[in-house]
């Protein structure tokens, strides 16, 4: 199924949700390179929310560019096959090999501001990442590794703390929500 299905058969969680999925689903129509970064105002991402077993636990990363704990996930980069996208950055920031996908469609819809800021030695300008989050389930016994260039630190979070180690405000309703829906 291609994107613009996926996020028209999506289901809103909330009223965000709603107004976010009418907003991609402009942009796709409206943009030719929205799945790349080439589209300076807004493309693409996809992220995990990647839980133990029994669900108490979330597996996050500490990545350097925000300084906070926060979820996995990257650029879609020209793949329109956005849980592929997310099961490979959950493996290349994470070290982990094994994944079991809970929900083959996305979990959640989010639009969320990047403030501008410099990667890379190269000047990046603010814009919006238009992300599709999936819900993936791991193993909390199998050994984490860090991705250097991208975090400093990989960890499983006790549901109830996740607000608290995360310092980027703009993510503590997104990780609410993502812990809410699993109720």
């Amino acid at each position: 199924m291609d994107l613009k299905k996926q996020i028209q058969n999506y289901k809103p969680y909330n009223e965000q949700e709603k107004n976010d999925q009418e907003m991609m689903l402009t942009y796709i129509e409206t943009f030719a390179d929205v799945l790349t970064r080439e589209n300076k105002m807004c493309h693409f991402t996809a992220s995990n929310w990647i839980v133990n077993p029994e669900k108490t636990k979330v597996l996050m990363a500490y990545h350097n560019l925000y300084q906070s704990w926060a979820w996995t996930g990257g650029h879609a980069d020209g793949n329109c096959d956005l849980l592929q996208v997310a099961l490979k950055e959950a493996k290349e920031e994470t070290g982990l090999k094994k994944f079991k996908v809970l929900q083959n469609s996305i979990y959640a819809l989010q639009i969320l501001t990047v403030d501008s800021h410099v990667k890379n030695g190269k000047f990046v300008p603010a814009h919006l990442h238009l992300d599709c989050c999936f819900l993936l389930e791991a193993d909390e016994k199998e050994a984490l590794t860090i991705k250097k260039d991208e975090n400093s630190g990989v960890k499983w979070v006790n549901m109830s703390e996740v607000l608290e180690v995360t310092s980027e405000k703009n993510m503590k309703p997104v990780y609410q929500k993502l812990n809410e829906k699993l109720k």
